[in-house]
């Protein structure tokens, strides 16, 4: 294939993404994070500092501080936004017609791989535009310099663009990775790299933060500034009191640097072409096995279909009562569908652990054990019939507000039934704010989960939302604990449980009124 037709192809792929409604919100969030990235000087946020200094705002920080941010979100939020290309080729017959053409796997694997790439490093080009414009509000330096600007997001953004590009391909691309546990895996895999890539020695320069830290050292050491126990920190902190702030003009890259950055992106490259090795390129042959021939060499006679008989509509044996009880229990059943016996197994163990387990353990590990297992089924929510193409169908049912409770009534099952046991033993301890923790937090999960599913239509919207918020929680981080698993004194240290609540009534509402607003447009 071509390098022209390999581009084209390509290009082709990021305009057909380019003209849904999400890559603008896509784009409309790479804008907010620009404006995060460079906080207001009067402010107690910051988003990267060293010790208890930050830079002054001019091209270089300004700069650098919002390429950073924007590597560690595309690298976290932008897989999320290119995942399920080949899953979309495959779901719209596309992947059909390439089938029958003469595009051979690496080459659609490479087209795919620039699409990526173009997505992702559209989104860095609007963090790229954002920074000087936020440069000039904060107004401690009116003189842009495009160079110093510019500099960090082409060594530092736009290979880690690359790997991400990469990573969302390959798990497209593998079959136990291609569904919700892959989405589960690569915020692991995220945090591994954003918390291990900034050391010193991180495979190919990590995210590339270690040649940045050693030029303001550098500088901060020429201007005679007391480094002692200063250490530096990458992400939005809200800090005790304002910074001191220092002159950083930029570093200079040294050819080790310029290295490893060009080594990473070859890497990405070539991740992105290893499914090429098992990846059927939507062939059927590739799918099974072929008929196997008779003994004289001939194929196997295949039976020949046989016509369906009309005998009338069918009947329906009405019962009187209780259609809502086996609406819910229709819909938890179609929620539970396919969950594997080892995954009951798991569920049934930590239920034991939540038993057995002393107190104080309960709230701080078992707890969040049991609600972050069903993440994958909670995930369904809202989404199921849009992914199954059933949305039509279900749009003649009579009481469309009675099937969306009884959906998020199942929700709320599932999400009781995984952390019983630590209920039971809040109630045995009269523990009653933890019992109403848990209980906001019961109401809370499907609510998010339903709401999530119903405005995106996709199961990675939650999955990439929720796992975050599930690991802020549970290591111990009390503004975003939702289910009263950080304890002071021990007692529930996160938001209150009727604002919890009342949170989870509004996103109910929000999903109730998106059903009726989608009504009324059909």
């Amino acid at each position: 294939m071509t390098a022209g037709r390999l581009g084209r192809l390509a290009l082709a792929d990021f305009r057909e993404r380019a003209r849904r409604p999400a890559y603008v919100l896509t784009l409309a969030a790479a804008v907010g994070l620009g404006y995060l990235a460079v906080p207001d000087p009067g402010t107690r946020w910051v988003i990267m500092q060293l010790g208890d200094y930050r830079g002054r705002y001019n091209s270089a920080y300004t700069g650098t501080a919002t390429a950073l941010a924007g590597a560690l979100w595309l690298t976290l939020g932008g897989f999320y936004v290119v995942r399920g290309t080949i899953t979309r080729d495959e779901a719209t017959g596309v992947g059909r017609l390439l089938a029958a053409t003469p595009l051979r796997g690496p080459g659609y694997l490479a087209a795919k791989f620039l699409s990526n790439v173009m997505v992702l490093g559209s989104m860095a080009g609007v963090l790229a535009l954002t920074a000087p414009v936020m440069q000039l509000a904060r107004g401690e330096s009116d003189t842009i310099e495009p160079g110093p600007l510019l500099l960090p997001f082409a060594l530092i953004a736009l290979p880690l663009v690359a790997v991400t590009a990469a990573a969302a391909l390959l798990f497209d691309a593998t079959p136990p990775l291609r569904k919700g546990l892959g989405n589960v895996i690569w915020f692991f895999v995220w945090l591994a790299v954003a918390l291990g890539g900034q050391g010193p020695g991180a495979p190919l320069g990590g995210i590339g933060v270690h040649g940045v830290v050693a030029s303001m050292r550098a500088d901060m050491t020429a201007r005679h500034l007391d480094l002692s126990g200063q250490e530096f920190s990458l992400g939005l902190t809200y800090i005790d009191r304002p910074l001191r702030t220092f002159v950083w003009d930029g570093f200079t890259p040294s050819v080790d640097f310029l290295a490893t950055r060009l080594a990473l992106i070859l890497a990405a490259a070539v991740a992105a072409l290893l499914p090429a090795l098992w990846f059927g390129r939507f062939d059927p042959a590739r799918g099974g096995a072929p008929p196997q021939p008779r003994p004289g060499g001939t194929p196997a006679p295949v039976a020949a279909a046989t016509a369906p008989v009309f005998t009338g509509p069918p009947r329906t044996v009405v019962r009187p009562g209780g259609a809502f009880g086996r609406l819910l229990v229709g819909e938890l059943r179609i929620l539970l569908r396919g969950a594997p016996r080892w995954w009951w197994a798991v569920a049934a163990a930590i239920t034991v652990a939540g038993l057995v387990a002393p107190l104080s353990a309960v709230p701080r590990i078992v707890l969040p054990a049991a609600w972050i297992w069903p993440v994958l089924i909670w995930s369904r929510l809202g989404t199921q019939r849009h992914e199954y193409g059933v949305e039509s169908l279900l749009g003649a049912y009579p009481a469309p507000r009675r099937r969306t409770l009884a959906e998020w009534l199942s929700g709320l099952a599932v999400t009781a039934l995984a952390a019983l046991a630590p209920l039971v033993r809040f109630i045995a301890a009269a523990d009653w704010a933890g019992v109403g923790a848990w209980a906001s937090g019961a109401l809370f999960v499907p609510s998010l989960a339903l709401a999530l599913g119903t405005l995106s239509r996709s199961h990675r919207l939650f999955q990439a939302g929720y796992v975050p918020l599930w690991y802020a929680t549970a290591n111990g981080l009390p503004l975003l604990d939702f289910m009263g698993a950080v304890r002071t004194g021990g007692h529930p240290a996160g938001p209150p449980a009727p604002a919890v609540a009342a949170l989870s009534a509004l996103l109910l509402g929000a999903v109730f009124a998106a059903g009726a607003a989608r009504r009324g447009k059909g």
